[in-house]
């Protein structure tokens, strides 16, 4: 018997391929049935954020990434088996690296801003 969903099993791996899209659908489909869940809130602004900063829209990338870490926060330490204090440490290197004085470049530039960094999400349970 699963302890989760299963499109939040499913998320772990969407977003270990980097498919941020399909994560944000998965949760989705879990958020819309329980929208008060903060937790699902946060995680789906971080995924948001990681699409946007692949596309181009530095801005939505940024505002995305400060929104899901203040979603978050109050489920430090460990929710739902995730680190949130490793999430919230790969958060915050990514807005670090995000740049501040760029709202947005053209997809076929999306090269030239600066990488962020990798995670590998899993359950801790």
């Amino acid at each position: 018997m699963s302890l989760y969903p299963l499109e939040y099993y499913e998320f772990f791996v969407k977003f270990n391929e980097g498919d941020y899209y399909t994560c944000h659908d998965l949760l989705e489909e879990i958020w819309m049935i329980d929208k008060q869940n903060l937790f699902l809130k946060g995680l789906l602004q971080m995924t948001v954020a990681l699409y946007h900063y692949g596309y181009g829209n530095v801005k939505g990338a940024r505002t995305m990434m400060q929104a899901a870490i203040a979603y978050l926060k109050p489920y430090e330490p460990i929710h739902w088996g995730i680190n949130i204090e490793e999430l919230q440490s790969f958060m915050k290197n990514c807005l670090h690296l995000i740049p501040s004085q760029v709202d947005r470049v053209p997809y076929e530039e999306v090269y030239t801003l600066p990488d962020l960094p990798n995670l590998i999400l899993y359950i801790k349970d």
